[in-house]
């Protein structure tokens, strides 16, 4: 069985690659789903034996790397930890490979569709199962090929594969600094194996080593570079520009990506290195500022975009903030527990925009919606559930894990917890907003499209609508279930050595502690949020014109995404470009081309053209030339051995 979990999914991603045109499209939805399914079954009862019964263990599979003192195994590990990701992420894939069923049924491609999404689950199993660093930077890096594929699956569109390529090329950065902290833990720890570097975690807490010339805290650093990597997967503030351009690919790849695999394996493996994280104040204080800074930052950009899928996906990247600055007040358990309600709602958000967007003829802009509420009413009804739970209204599942998170972050001994917990309000304020508009400029107000679309409107159909209607049971419930096992009196129990947090560090014995008016905040610049939407855009619609005129600068600044990808251009791209057009013109072409290859062969062919010249075909050349040779040999012959 444990087996069995991690590679069914593989399975049916092999089937359908190699065997889709045997198959047939409807053969290669069976074994994928199938594939799946059945993994998504298996977790439940892992997810009892490990997480609720205590059966914490290792599945040795084989050895993988032996050299010298570097000893890898393939092995699965099995932890409380593993059995939330496992829930998780079959849970939500097995939904979105059903839901592709139907969102994808006139695609020619659809056994490859199928066969990615199946890969890149698989990939995500082996990261969450991972014993060891190096098995988990190979699912780590699985994931990154897979989302490429997925992105750019569309790959007759230039935009799709622009946007592949960024992904691909920005996680690069992020894993690169991932990688260095793999050495550097291996260099510290003399293995790269969980269970072992976890042990000996204290006994090296005073540790320094030298990095590029500069000495340092041991563990700061090694904590760092591995937060730069989840930087990276995790679209965190610098390496988030990736994100919004993943919208290329088809809405399943959407919520797949950003609800429960890709975005958060950068929050699992920090979770999973708390013991590491735990003996480094610097290290968390940045995770904080990062994290923090970013659910702002993405907040204020998903106030104006108009696009229904980027407003989601700069909402993912807000919350996966939320996460990272739970993390850095120690607040882990609230982190995987936000992490697991957002994985339902959302994809419950992603795959309703799924639906719209079927329903509206492909179109995705909000601006030429409206007024289709009647006419998609299950949609209608499943993105409501989603943003009530986004927003975190009482009593669905973000209420209970956002506000806790919010409650850590005021509760922390940390100095920068306050400034996280105000962030996050002011970030919980622009949900809200963000998400009211959404729901408003989509099904409010006078329709906006044209005729021919408005007459084509029509709900999704079955197979599309049940997995919406089993995330938003997730949606619902899921928080208020999960609140007292996770975060609550018996979240130690529960989690055992899965994550561990010092006593001076305990945030979330903090939040159950705190002022009644920090629990109140959330819900109050929520409901403001929501009454401030419902003012722009149904009481008086023209305000919004009014005030992006009033505030040109800072609209457009919001609606450039504060300038990022123009920055980054001029920073990086343009250069690079430009060094590899001289290195390619100047160097290849003039030096190397020039002198070697080229060089070679344009004077074998001027040699070839002189000496052809003298082919003229004439009698008397040839005898002028002969009458030449015999007076040169003869000159020779006089100077040289008469005289």
């Amino acid at each position: 069985m444990d087996v069995a979990v991690v590679f069914l999914p593989l399975c049916g991603a092999f089937l359908a690659g190699f065997f889709g045109r045997r198959l047939g499209d409807t053969g290669a939805q069976l074994v994928t789903c199938g594939g799946v399914g059945l993994a998504a079954v298996l977790s439940v009862f892992i997810f009892a034996e490990v997480a609720l019964g205590g059966g914490e263990h290792t599945v040795p599979l084989l050895t993988w790397i032996q050299s010298g003192t570097l000893d890898v195994a393939w092995a699965l590990k099995f932890d409380t930890l593993t059995a939330v990701m496992l829930l998780v992420v079959t849970g939500v894939s097995f939904m979105v490979h059903v839901y592709a069923i139907g969102y994808m049924h006139h695609d020619p491609s659809i056994p490859r569709f199928m066969s990615y999404l199946s890969l890149f689950t698989f990939f995500m199993l082996m990261l969450v199962t991972a014993d060891n660093l190096v098995q988990l930077f190979f699912g780590w890096e699985g994931v990154g090929l897979a989302s490429y594929l997925l992105i750019g699956f569309w790959y007759d569109r230039p935009s799709a594969n622009a946007a592949a390529i960024k992904a691909f090329v920005v996680n690069r950065v992020g894993d690169f600094g991932f990688a260095l902290g793999i050495f550097a833990t291996f260099v510290l720890f003399d293995s790269v194996h969980f269970d072992t570097i976890f042990k000996a975690a204290a006994a090296h807490a005073e540790d320094h080593m030298t990095v590029f010339g500069m000495e340092g805290h041991a563990l700061t650093i090694i904590c760092l570079l591995l937060f730069i990597g989840a930087m990276g997967k995790s679209a965190q503030l610098g390496l988030h520009t990736w994100l919004p351009d993943a919208m290329e690919g088809p809405t399943p790849v959407s919520a797949l990506i950003h609800a429960a695999t890709m975005v958060t394996a950068g929050v699992f493996m920090v979770a999973r290195m708390s013991p590491l994280f735990e003996h480094s104040e610097t290290a968390l204080m940045v995770v904080t500022v990062v994290g923090a800074s970013t659910a702002f930052f993405a907040a204020t950009i998903g106030c104006v975009q108009n696009d229904i899928k980027r407003v989601i996906a700069y909402s993912t990247c807000s919350q996966l903030g939320y996460m990272f600055f739970a993390i850095g007040v120690s607040a882990y358990q609230a982190a995987i527990f936000h992490l697991m309600t957002h994985a339902f709602f959302k994809a419950l958000l992603f795959l309703s925009a799924g639906s719209v967007i079927h329903a509206m003829s492909g179109e995705q802009d909000m601006r030429r919606m409206g007024g289709i509420a009647g006419r998609i009413r299950v949609t209608y009804a499943m993105m409501w559930v989603g943003s009530l739970a986004l927003a975190g209204i009482p009593f669905f599942a973000g209420y209970y894990s956002k506000d806790i998170i919010l409650e850590a972050a005021f509760g922390a001994p940390s100095g920068v917890g306050r400034f996280a917990f105000w962030m996050g309000i002011a970030a919980a304020f622009m949900t809200a907003f963000y998400s009211w508009r959404l729901l408003f400029m989509t099904f409010h107000g006078a329709p906006r499209a044209d005729e021919k679309v408005m007459a084509h409107v029509h709900e999704s159909p079955a197979v599309m609508l049940v997995p919406l209607v089993l995330l938003a049971v997730g949606a619902l419930f899921s928080g208020f279930i999960g609140y007292e096992t996770f975060v609550g009196e018996s979240r130690e129990a529960f989690w055992g050595e899965a994550i561990v947090v010092q006593a001076a560090h305990d945030a979330i014995a903090a939040a159950h502690h705190v002022p009644v008016w920090v629990k109140l905040a959330p819900l109050v610049v929520g409901i403001v949020g929501i009454a401030l939407a419902w003012l722009f855009y149904i009481r008086l619609p023209v305000l919004p014109g009014v005030v992006a005129s009033m505030f040109n600068g800072l609209h457009r600044f919001l609606l450039n995404k504060w300038y990022f990808d123009e920055l980054y251009d001029f920073l990086f791209v343009r250069p690079a470009f430009a060094l590899g057009r001289s290195l390619w013109k100047g160097g290849d072409e003039a030096v190397i081309d020039g002198i070697g290859p080229d060089g070679v062969a344009s004077a074998s062919r001027e040699l070839a053209r002189r000496f052809g010249r003298l082919q003229s075909g004439y009698v008397y050349h040839y005898a002028f030339a002969m009458i030449v040779g015999v007076a040169a040999f003869v000159t020779w012959f006089m100077l040289f051995h008469l005289g």
